[in-house]
């Protein structure tokens, strides 16, 4: 019991090193300084409207691309259930109604996936891989080439990816690293054709 104990202990201190040095490599870029000096009284406000903490926060993202808009939900380690915190549009896509199914199609993917990476020097300001293709993106793809580098990103081009603007990625990516860094958890990333209506 003692020794189980004292492993425990040692890899709860070993996942906040590994959290800290995170945190610290991804602070250490100009792009992120520039993002917390900028944003980071933004980004609490934002957070308490929804009654969260930076030091306390889970994230799920959630995108329908049809009403083009990326929602940020959160919600503290203790709680349930997630709270809507802002709604981002995003502002540009491309490709035609439907997933994505090869490399260079140039749609956008359309399923359940989570952040795999960050990127603080990107060509488009700050981005966050998004891990796709899934199973099932891989299942469907006919060429064996589904593609990839897929990302949530600043500036406003597209040949497939979900960029938001400068502005709005630096935000994002502060709730983002933020949260990362308090779990072993990924970021969800849910990714709808359309909200779901009556009529549909």
């Amino acid at each position: 019991m003692k020794k189980l104990l004292i492993f425990t202990i040692v890899v709860l201190n070993l996942n906040i090193m590994v959290a800290q040095s995170f945190l610290e490599n991804q602070k250490s870029f100009e792009r992120v300084k520039t993002a917390y000096n900028e944003k980071l009284s933004n980004v609490e406000m934002l957070l308490m409207a929804s009654k969260l903490d930076l030091k306390d926060l889970q994230l799920f993202i959630r995108i329908f691309k049809q009403e083009k808009t990326l929602e940020v939900w959160g919600k503290k380690k203790a709680d349930s259930s997630f709270k809507l915190i802002t709604t981002y549009p995003l502002c540009s896509t491309s490709g035609k109604p439907g997933p994505k199914r090869q490399q260079g199609d140039e749609q956008m993917p359309e399923g359940v996936y989570k952040i795999s990476q960050f990127n603080p020097t990107s060509n488009f300001y700050l981005s966050m891989r998004v891990d796709y293709p899934n199973a099932a993106d891989i299942k469907n793809c006919k060429s064996g080439k589904p593609g990839n580098d897929i990302f949530i990103h600043g500036n406003c081009v597209t040949i497939g990816c979900f960029p938001i603007g400068d502005e709005a990625i630096k935000e994002l990516y502060i709730m983002a690293i933020e949260a990362t860094a308090q779990t072993t958890q990924p970021i969800p990333v849910h990714i709808f054709p359309t909200k779901m209506t009556q009529e549909n």
